[in-house]
């Protein structure tokens, strides 16, 4: 699965880890997260976000 970073702050979402702080579990993929998740770091939405190039 593909890991989405923060254009904001540069937190990096690993969809094996998910973030259970902000109700996301571990394994959920960035596009199954609901649309109003923010980024656990600074508050950012999900349209601030940009796919991890490997």
């Amino acid at each position: 699965m593909k890991k989405y970073r923060c254009l904001i702050c540069g937190y990096i979402y690993d969809p094996a880890e998910g973030d259970p702080d902000g109700g996301v579990a571990p394994g959920t993929p960035f596009e199954k997260i609901p649309d109003d998740w923010v980024c656990p770091v600074c508050g950012a939405s999900k349209d601030d976000f940009e796919e991890v190039q490997d």
